[in-house]
C-alpha cells in the first residue's frame, strides 16, 4: 500500500503542475496562443508579456498554489515521509515544465512536452513545505532580478535561496534535512529547463530587465543624442 500512495502522490503532483494556467489565463484574457509568443513557455513572465502585468502575476500565483497543494496532499496521506514531502513538489516542477496537457511535435516532427521554467512553482513547493519561505524567497528573488537583471539567473536563484533556507533550519533544529535536498533538486529541474537562456547568457545576448535595462537604454540614448545639439542647430539656421 505504501508503494501504490507514493506513486498516487507522485503522479497528483505531476497532474497538478501539469495545468497550464498561463496558456488558459491568456486564451481567455487576450484569445492568443502564449506559445507562439516570445520564449513560448507558459510560466507568469511570458504570460506577462503577451496578457499584461495582473496576467502574469494570477499566473505565478497559480502555478505557486499548484507545487504548494501536491505537498499539503503528500503531507496529508503521508504525514511521516520527508522525502514523498519534498518528491512531490518536484513532480509538480516536472509536470509544469513538461505539461502532460501540451504536447505537441516541435519543427523536425519529433512530440514534446511543453510549459514553463519552473520558478514560482519551485517557490510553491518551498511554501508547502514551510509557509514563511515565501516570505525570504520572493524579496530576495525579486532583488536578484532588479539588480542582475536576469530572469533565467532570479529563476534559479529561488531554487538555491531555498536550499539555504532548508538547510539553516536543519541545522537550527527547526526542521528535517531532507528539505535541504530539495532546493538542490529543483535547481537541476530549473537548469535543465533554461538551457537556451544559459546559453545565451555565456554568449551575452540575454535580454537584460529592470535596473541594468534603464541604464542600458539610458546609455543608447546618449549615444545617439550627441549629434543632435549641431543638427539642431544647423536646422535652425
Amino acid at each position: 500500500m505504501g508503494l501504490l500512495e507514493i506513486i498516487g502522490l507522485l503522479l497528483a503532483g505531476y497532474l497538478l503542475g501539469s495545468i497550464p494556467s498561463g496558456l488558459l489565463i491568456v486564451r481567455l484574457t487576450t484569445g492568443k496562443d502564449v506559445r507562439t509568443i516570445e520564449s513560448g513557455r507558459t510560466g507568469g513572465t511570458n504570460v506577462m508579456r503577451a496578457a499584461g502585468f495582473w496576467a502574469g502575476l494570477i499566473t505565478a500565483m497559480m502555478d505557486v498554489l499548484k507545487a504548494a497543494v501536491s505537498v499539503w496532499l503528500a503531507r496529508w496521506i503521508m504525514p511521516d515521509n520527508n522525502w514523498i514531502h519534498l518528491a512531490a513538489p518536484l513532480a509538480a516542477i516536472l509536470g509544469h515544465n513538461y505539461s502532460f496537457f501540451l504536447i505537441d511535435r516541435n519543427e523536425m516532427g519529433k512530440i514534446r512536452f511543453r510549459g514553463g521554467a519552473g520558478g514560482a512553482s519551485c517557490v510553491g513547493g518551498s511554501f508547502g513545505l514551510w509557509a514563511p519561505s515565501f516570505l525570504i524567497i520572493i524579496p530576495v528573488g525579486a532583488l536578484i532580478l532588479y539588480f542582475l537583471g536576469y530572469a533565467s539567473i532570479a529563476t534559479m536563484s529561488v531554487a538555491l535561496i531555498s536550499t539555504v533556507i532548508f538547510a539553516y533550519r536543519a541545522w537550527a533544529g527547526l526542521g528535517p534535512w531532507e528539505y535541504a535536498i530539495y532546493g538542490l533538486l529543483a535547481f537541476l529541474l530549473l537548469a535543465w529547463s533554461l538551457r537556451p537562456n544559459i546559453k545565451r547568457l555565456i554568449n551575452g545576448t540575454e535580454r537584460l530587465v529592470g535596473l541594468r535595462a534603464k541604464h542600458q537604454r539610458s546609455q543608447v540614448g546618449d549615444a545617439k543624442g550627441i549629434t543632435k545639439p549641431e543638427n539642431s542647430a544647423k536646422e535652425e539656421n
